[in-house]
């Protein structure tokens, strides 16, 4: 039995609090038994304040966080003067100094706040809501900030994007620890899927670029009629007649990431759709999305998405 402590904190989010215990509570083994206890304290042992319009009677304190094997922080409207000054209040401090070496520890969304305040993420990936990347770098240089991603998995610590991303994360930990069938068992009775396209990327806002600028999506649709074909920041940049510096600064400005990594994006997509469509061996998969090689196309699905293309394949085509 592997044993989780919630540490709920005042202004604690009510729905990112209830994730730990619905993912890891739903987490069977083959004969049916529980292979997690989740148990959930604040600081004092009483009550906590909500974000929302009620309060939470919790029966256990802090000590619990010392005789867990994973503590969970959810994330809290009510940070203070962690979010603002980057400092801990007493009492939350020396919980989480009581915590055993080697206990895993897990912040979901504003939550890495607290470990990045604790010292537990110098010099280490972690990831935080979209909203509180930037604040969240400028406040913790020796953090690697990663605004992209739904999760970060750094072995002992880990961090999670905003609100649904925790679920992403928990079950991630039960694959981890379990395997994939039985944290996709655990998706399945919670009605989410198993894994998640992409990261938090796609739900950044980016602003649309001015209509009368000289702008990069003639050079975009040029580029997606040639995704097999090698594409170099160079030949984008030739097509848009700027050069690669500008083109460069333009092309982030206007969709939120680099030439390369939009390249990638595009050619992964492809290689999705031939999967879906067509029988076409693996490397005539790659070669006509321009991945290159079946062994790229596999890196890079892994990598997106956790499944290998004949994976992929049984999932998707009909």
């Amino acid at each position: 039995m592997h044993h989780v402590g919630v540490l709920a904190l005042d202004g604690v989010l009510p729905f990112e609090l209830g994730i730990p215990g619905r993912i890891f509570g739903a987490a069977r083994d083959g004969a049916g038994r529980p292979l997690y206890s989740v148990a959930t304290c604040s600081l004092d042992g009483g009550p906590v304040r909500a974000e929302a319009d009620y309060g939470l009677a919790v029966s256990r304190d802090a000590s619990l966080l010392a005789r867990v094997d994973t503590v969970v922080i959810p994330p809290s409207h009510a940070l203070g003067p962690i979010r603002e000054e980057g400092r801990l209040p007493d009492a939350l401090r020396d919980a989480l100094a009581a915590i055993r070496p080697g206990t895993r520890i897990v912040g979901i969304c504003t939550a890495t706040y607290v470990l990045a305040a604790a010292g537990l993420l110098e010099g280490r990936p972690a990831t935080t809501h979209w909203r509180d990347a930037d604040r969240l770098q400028r406040m913790f240089t020796g953090v690697r900030v990663d605004p992209d991603v739904l999760f970060v998995d750094d072995g002992d610590v880990l961090t999670s994007a905003g609100v649904a991303a925790g679920i992403d994360l928990c079950l991630h930990l039960v694959r981890r620890d379990h395997g994939s069938r039985v944290a996709n068992d655990v998706a399945r009775a919670c009605v989410v899927p198993p894994w998640r396209e992409g990261g938090q990327a796609q739900f950044i806002p980016r602003p649309v670029p001015d209509p009368g600028a000289s702008g990069t999506a003639a050079t975009q649709a040029w580029a997606l009629e040639r995704l097999s074909e090698p594409l170099t920041l160079a030949d984008l940049a030739a097509h848009a007649h700027v050069s690669v510096r500008t083109f460069s600064r333009r092309f982030r400005a206007e969709t939120g990431t680099t030439p390369a990594r939009w390249l990638l994006r595009q050619r992964t997509d492809l290689a999705r759709h031939y999967l879906e469509t067509t029988d076409w061996p693996v490397d005539l998969v790659a070669r006509r999305s321009g991945l290159g090689t079946g062994a790229s196309l596999r890196h890079h699905l892994h990598t997106t998405l956790g499944i290998t293309p004949h994976g992929y394949r049984r999932t998707f085509r009909p």
